[in-house]
């Protein structure tokens, strides 16, 4: 499954052809899901994306969380057919 497949069905992120073109947002805001990782790359990271939208705090950390998760499950599963 991809991020951007998990992120929608958790309700984290949503698109619609009415907001911002369709580009995946977060809920509730216009704000892209490639904002955020913009930010991430950037210098200040995280913490200035949440400086910057703070009322987006709770949802960027649902991201993080579910790549985490994501991320551990794939190298998991890669690890189990090494013998």
């Amino acid at each position: 499954m991809k991020i951007e497949e998990l992120l929608q069905r958790k309700g984290i992120i949503h698109r619609d052809p009415e907001v911002m073109s369709g580009v995946p947002v977060f809920v509730g805001s216009r704000v892209p899901l490639k904002t955020f990782f913009d930010y991430l790359e950037g210098e200040s990271g995280f913490a200035e994306f949440i400086n910057d939208f703070p009322y987006l705090e709770s949802q960027a950390i649902k991201v993080l969380e579910n790549l985490t998760k994501m991320m551990l499950s794939l190298e998991s599963d890669s690890n189990a057919y090494i013998a």
